[in-house]
């Protein structure tokens, strides 16, 4: 499994994606984002699934941003290639992986501005080779291990918010899902985007660098929590009978 998040506020975009890759018992570090800029075109995508079809659809994707035949001037145009190189692998492959009792499954977030998007676009791409625009109602997608970081980011996330806001919950969305999932760690990959720029920074962040952050807000969760008004429980925890103390 894996924890990829894809976060679009009006500011522009933050993409953070673990690095663990486990297969049968072993685990090893790589990378799941792919950063693809030239001129005015910038795009990043993040992948979890099976790590065989991703490298496949990726290959053959490379090769279609390296032809002279295709320009992508809006991202959604990218988005549809990308779909069709999937289509293709699960046309040649998913067969012989179903049949090995593999789930044939990619799920991708793909980010960024071409040079004719009006603003900075994050789209969610199914195995189906299907897909659906990520916009402010709910503006974030995680792909992998879902659950456990969607409670903070559902809290506090919102459209208007800062890039520098939406990293921090972001990164805190990955801290609990770190915490919670023994198949999601560091190394943690982040790139950011800031629209009509054209230009994606990328920064990697091991679990050090990240510790005085995870310690404030873990320090900060008990003390919140033994500050919560507890009225409502007194006539419950008085009527609890007393105890003997052990001997």
């Amino acid at each position: 499994m894996t924890f990829c998040l894809g976060v679009k506020v009006e500011e522009g975009l933050v993409g953070i994606a673990d690095t663990r890759v486990t297969s049968g018992s072993e685990c090893i570090v790589a990378r799941k984002v792919s950063v693809y800029q030239f001129g005015k075109h910038s795009l990043f995508l993040m992948t979890s699934g099976l790590r065989s079809v991703r490298d496949k659809v990726l290959t053959y994707f490379e090769d279609i941003l390296d032809s002279n035949e295709h320009e992508f001037d809006r991202l959604y145009k990218a988005v549809n290639a990308l779909a069709a190189q999937l289509r293709r692998v699960a046309d040649e492959d998913k067969a012989a992986l179903e049949a090995s009792n593999l789930h044939f499954n990619l799920h991708t977030l793909i980010g960024g501005q071409m040079e004719h998007d009006r603003e900075h676009k994050l789209y969610m791409l199914y195995p189906q080779a299907n897909w659906v625009e990520i916009g402010p109602g709910t503006p974030y997608s995680i792909i992998g291990e879902t659950g456990y970081g969607k409670p903070i980011l559902d809290r506090t996330l919102k459209y208007q918010d800062s890039m520098q806001f939406a990293l921090k919950v972001g990164c805190l969305a990955f801290d609990s899902t770190r915490i919670s999932a023994a198949n999601v760690d560091f190394p943690v990959d982040v790139v950011l985007y800031k629209t009509g720029s054209f230009e994606i920074v990328e920064q990697r962040f091991e679990k050090q660098d990240l510790a005085d952050m995870t310690k404030w807000w873990q320090d900060r969760l008990r003390e919140s929590v033994g500050a919560l008004p507890c009225s409502w429980m007194d006539d419950a925890l008085a009527r609890l009978p007393a105890g003997e103390k052990p001997s």
